[in-house]
């Protein structure tokens, strides 16, 4: 995909995004409550995620509105904390936002992603969920995963292993398996599934290496490796590993070398 360039970094992505919602809250009166909650109150961006996902998060029939207030507190708090345990996450997510807004021409500002996006919401959701899953707090992972497939309409499982600098494009129908492991600067468009083979335990999921993509509607199956760089093209069917570099196209993942 080619890169959308933009004159920001991650320094100066949340100041950025700040004046961006600020002159939105201006220009759309409407929308200065909506703005002003999820970014300008907000004094970092770690905030600003806690919060945007909170709300995600919260039971739906919890309550009145004390009650809805009192849970959205908690998990706000909840998040925050698992952020400072896991620096990862917020590292991982400020690399996502960037890569959507490089790879991505229809965005016209900075906060698109995080405010509106499932795919990066969904994403983001389970980066919390992974950490649960690996720390003890797996009725956590489960409920968020729960929560996530209601509300995206995307289904990655809390083992799974996924790097930073990925685009999920769209993102509904995204299935992703338990000991799937997706690295670095990673495509994924909607309707991919990274499945297993019906194997009941162990490692039986797709690897994709660093730089790989698929597309929409593309099956990759079992515990085979996607090399580094690869294209799986949409509506493929893999169940054999792909070699680095290489192109994979129809319904029965046929190769193309890197001349065709």
């Amino acid at each position: 995909m080619t890169d959308y360039k933009r004159d920001v970094d991650l320094a100066t992505l949340w100041p950025t995004i700040v004046s961006e919602a600020e002159a939105a809250a201006q220009a759309f009166p409407m929308l200065e409550d909506f703005y002003r909650r999820n970014i300008i109150q907000h004094e970092n961006f770690s905030q600003a995620l806690a919060y945007v996902l909170a709300e995600k998060l919260l039971d739906g029939h919890a309550g009145g509105a004390e009650a809805r207030a009192d849970q959205l507190k908690q998990w706000r708090s909840y998040l925050l904390l698992q952020m400072v345990a896991q620096s990862d996450i917020e590292h991982a997510a400020l690399h996502d936002l960037l890569c959507q807004l490089q790879s991505n021409a229809s965005i016209k500002d900075h906060y698109t992603p995080l405010l509106h996006f499932a795919s990066y919401q969904a994403l983001q959701c389970h980066r919390f969920a992974h950490y649960c899953w690996h720390s003890d707090q797996r009725a956590m992972a489960s409920y968020i995963q729960g929560r996530v497939v209601s509300l995206f309409g995307v289904d990655i499982h809390p083992g799974a292993r996924i790097g930073k600098g990925i685009f999920i494009d769209h993102a509904v129908g995204v299935v992703i398996g338990e000991t799937a492991v997706v690295e670095d600067n990673v495509t994924l468009f909607q309707n991919v599934t990274l499945g297993g083979t019906g194997k009941g335990s162990g490692d039986r999921h797709p690897k994709l290496r660093e730089g790989c993509f698929v597309g929409s509607g593309a099956v990759i199956f079992g515990n085979i490796e996607i090399g580094a760089g690869a294209k799986v093209a949409g509506g493929a069917t893999v169940v054999n590993d792909i070699p680095a570099g290489t192109t994979v196209v129809g319904p029965k993942g046929r190769v193309l070398s890197n001349r065709d």
